[in-house]
């Protein structure tokens, strides 16, 4: 059996990866100016900490450890500072969200490197399709068995991760009428997925991954393109379901969230089997319906998700008093509850800008820190939601009616 060393780390500590967009300042589509903005950084004491992507429209901000999530977010506040000033240098413009709004996965070129040529070769378009942007959260913990513990105990939260992040309504000039598309992407790759829910100890987790390097399904831990996967190398648990959110503010807010929900976890039953039946409705009502979708509870239980998360966050709020990360949790879920997601907010700006290029832009701007503009309540229109009623012959019609008004702020 291949054993795999699993490095132990802090319990808890926390890192995240935020995938950025380049942007071109006149025309707001993607630019492949990765290799000139990383040029333009070497030398720099954070350089290390910006890394390039799939392809060359993307770059990578990887944090520091740290075990409160304010330490983090000093950090990335400084990295946003640094890349931003960055492209303005070299005259570009960085921005989040899961996906660009109206770039062709078809002007997107691959990084040259010799792990992206061989993703490029071995799935084709699938691989430019992959210029979509998500954070990614790790959580320390002391051994494999403790991190696959996690990852089994998390699993039921990946819908609440999904909809809070959700930034990626938009797809090459369509509404995709998903809160999140980014995750179709990385979904069509053959090892996506969840961790399968026989492994419940590192023993398994090698026995499994044995398994699949001995049928040539996999070559590298690095192609399990799971949810939630371990990094034994690193010592954590990764959390890949989040799209980019469009501040900083808000990615460490999730990370906080995360953190509080890892001890709390803990503290609670195991998935029970209705759960693990329910894991890919579930993740697709989170994607498409964001806040708003249908949620099956680890105990078998069919409840809106905006509801569950309401009963979550109450759960989590005495974790975060001893954590002092209240007021993280605090802005999230007032944010969450009563303006809802980044791509409720995107949806807004284009309802009141007209134009895709605008919306770009428009996250550009908040994205270093500028206030965006509060959008203007239009005119009604069909708000879709999650219908409890199965889908026979094409989608139900679903109910009229829109918000009063449109969210004012971002976060």
């Amino acid at each position: 059996m291949h054993a795999i060393e699993f490095t132990p780390s802090r319990y808890n500590t926390l890192g995240i990866e935020l995938e950025l967009q380049l942007l071109d300042p006149r025309t707001l589509d993607l630019s492949g100016q990765a290799a000139s903005l990383l040029e333009h950084i070497a030398g720099h004491p954070s350089a290390d900490h910006v890394k390039p992507e799939l392809t060359r429209a993307m770059i990578e901000l990887n944090s520091s450890v740290h075990e409160h999530p304010a330490g983090l977010l000093a950090e990335m506040r400084e990295l946003r500072d640094l890349v931003c000033e960055a492209g303005d240098a070299i005259g570009v413009r960085v921005a989040g969200g899961g996906a660009h709004p109206f770039t062709s996965w078809r002007d997107c070129d691959i990084h040259d490197s010799p792990r992206y040529r061989r993703l490029a070769d071995l799935y084709g378009y699938l691989a430019r399709q992959f210029t979509v942007f998500g954070q990614h959260i790790h959580l320390g913990v002391a051994s494999g068995d403790a991190a696959c513990g996690l990852i089994h105990r998390l699993s039921p939260y990946v819908p609440h991760f999904i909809a809070l992040a959700a930034s990626s309504p938009f797809r090459e000039g369509e509404d995709t009428l998903f809160a999140c598309s980014r995750l179709h992407a990385l979904h069509s790759f053959p090892l996506a997925g969840h961790m399968p829910e026989h492994i419940r100890d590192w023993y398994q987790f090698e026995a499994h991954y044995t398994q699949m390097r001995s049928l040539g399904l996999t070559e590298s831990l690095k192609d399990l393109y799971w949810d939630i996967r371990p990094k034994p190398e690193l010592g954590t648990v990764e959390l890949r379901v989040c799209d980019t959110p469009l501040t900083v503010e808000k990615a460490c807010q999730l990370a906080a969230f995360a953190q509080a929900l890892a001890i709390a976890v803990q503290r609670a039953s195991a998935p029970t089997a209705a759960f693990w039946m329910a894991y890919e409705t579930n993740r697709f009502q989170a994607c498409r319906f964001g806040l708003h979708a249908n949620y099956v509870t680890r105990a078998g239980e069919r409840v809106r998700l905006i509801e569950h998360l309401r009963g979550t966050f109450e759960q989590l709020m005495p974790v975060a008093d001893e954590l002092g990360t209240t007021d993280l949790l605090g802005a999230l879920r007032e944010d969450a509850l009563r303006l809802g997601n980044d791509a409720r907010w995107l949806r807004a700006r284009h309802h009141e800008l007209r134009e895709l290029p605008a919306v770009a832009a428009a996250a550009a701007d908040v994205w270093r820190g500028e206030p965006a503009g509060a959008a203007q309540a239009g005119p009604g229109r069909r708000r879709v939601r999650a219908s409890s009623e199965p889908i026979v012959h094409g989608l139900p019609l679903l109910p009229e009616g829109t918000p009063a008004n449109l969210p004012p702020r971002l976060h």
